[in-house]
């Protein structure tokens, strides 16, 4: 006997038809016909095939407002039109040189401008190789084995990184990861100041590496004071302090989260924004860190040299797009632009939650904003995130089944948003956020309606 399709997934399935036929075409193809775990969803998730400015549009048709942003890259917003020119231009002179070239000084004296204590620059692929260098110089420099980390802190998907990143915290994340690889990462309850003394007087951990948001791109933030304890900790032990900046940097502000909690780290892993919405990330910070992966005598490089290669590291196009990119928030307009929106648009979110009568709460940060559905609080008109709140409550809500119908029901409203929240640009504008504001409060009377909050 079948069972009758839930009247949500009906009509969306009814409302992106040539997706769902892209999608049972891709199930044969990639495994759960997806490429990134967050782009699952169930039924079946849409396929866009262009996008410009704060719109992306479906294969079926539909323009959606964007929140997902290229996962946090596009602060600017899809196809700008000084970074679109930018890669152009590059594209007619190459695209892979196999070899040094000027754009990649260019970019990295941009990030060396922007973030504090950026002494020097390594660029990378992604966000994931990102922290692996940075752990593997913090081994290097400090001759320990063990790196700490925070539960619920994603720091991408490398062996050393998956220790608690994802609840219940006392199961591992993934398979295929030895045991031995992942005794070498400690992973701490996020805030508990206890447990990072106790961790770090150990004498064996290199560094502590932060999402200096709070865990899940902030939906379960950390506070500046427990930020400037952190660092004061790693001071007093010896411990690098990594910052895991791949979303926060050139998005909290033009330096980063260093700049606008006002901590200095000791190295900060940049990703998404710093490559202008291409593949690349970067590596930045001391000097005498960083320099293990110089060479020098022979000796040295046979004995102390970290080894490090990347077919694609400052690839001409990905440094053409981040030199454009960063030309453009150096100032912070942008960046200004984009947080103005967000507190626009978190405030109409939580005037329509209170005239819905459903149970939650939107907070925000900067320019990124979060939905906490079925939680019990007064929200705040500055964006501050709910008092008294169990970390633990917060994740849940952030990837809850409430959080999936959500998102169908915004999808069929014109709005796409990264499962319970999002990211602004600069190419929003007030009438996105108004247009935003109206279909939540529809997709909420839908949701109640149908028994779903």
């Amino acid at each position: 006997m079948s069972i009758e399709m839930p009247a949500l997934d009906r009509d969306y399935a009814a409302a992106f038809p040539r997706s769902r036929e892209l999608f049972a075409e891709a199930l044969s193809r990639l495994p759960s016909g997806i490429t990134h775990d967050a782009r699952w969803m169930d039924p079946f998730p849409v396929f866009v095939e262009r996008a410009q400015g704060a719109y992306k549009w479906t294969v079926d048709g539909r323009r959606l407002i964007d929140y997902w942003m290229g996962h946090g890259a596009l602060l600017l917003g899809h196809g700008h039109p000084a970074v679109t020119a930018a890669i152009a231009e590059q594209l007619q002179r190459g695209t892979h040189f196999g070899a040094s070239h000027p754009l990649e000084l260019e970019w990295a004296r941009l990030i060396q401008e922007m973030v504090p204590g950026a002494e020097l620059v390594r660029f990378v692929n992604s966000g994931t190789e990102a922290t692996q260098l940075a752990m593997r110089l913090a081994r290097a420099y400090t001759g320990r084995t063990r790196v700490a980390k925070f539960a619920g802190h994603f720091h991408g998907w490398h062996d050393e990184a998956v220790s608690g990143y994802k609840g219940p915290y006392g199961v591992t994340a993934t398979t295929g990861v030895p045991q031995e690889v992942l005794s070498t990462t400690i992973a701490l309850p996020a805030g508990d100041a206890a447990a990072l003394r106790q961790a770090l007087g150990r004498g064996d951990v290199a560094a502590l590496i932060v999402e200096p948001s709070g865990g899940s791109w902030g939906a379960v933030p950390l506070d500046r004071d427990f930020l400037q304890l952190a660092r004061e900790e790693t001071e007093r032990t010896g411990t690098l302090l990594i910052f895991d900046e791949v979303i926060t940097g050139f998005r909290l502000a033009p330096g980063g989260a260093q700049e606008y909690y006002g901590v200095r780290a000791d190295l900060v892993c940049l990703g998404k924004i710093v490559a202008g919405g291409l593949p690349g990330a970067a590596v930045a910070g001391r000097a005498d860190v960083l320099a293990y992966l110089a060479y020098r005598d022979p000796e040295w490089n046979r004995t102390k040299k970290i080894a490090h290669q990347g077919t694609f590291n400052a690839n001409p196009l990905t440094a053409a797009a981040a030199v454009a990119t960063l030309r453009q928030i150096k100032d912070g307009e942008a960046i200004r632009r984009a947080n103005a929106l967000c507190r626009a648009l978190g405030q109409g979110l939580n005037r329509a939650l209170a005239e819905s009568g459903v149970r939650g709460c939107v907070y925000w940060q900067s320019s990124m904003f979060h939905i906490a559905l079925g939680l019990d609080a007064e929200p705040s008109p500055t964006g501050e995130p709910p008092r008294g709140v169990e970390p633990g409550v917060l994740e849940r809500l952030a990837k809850g089944p409430e959080t999936l119908a959500l998102r169908k029901a915004m999808l069929l409203e014109g709005v796409d948003l990264m499962r319970s929240g999002g990211f602004l640009s600069s190419a929003h504008t007030e009438q996105d956020v108004a247009e935003t504001v109206a279909a939540f409060g529809r997709a909420l009377a839908r949701l109640k309606r149908e028994g779903l909050v």
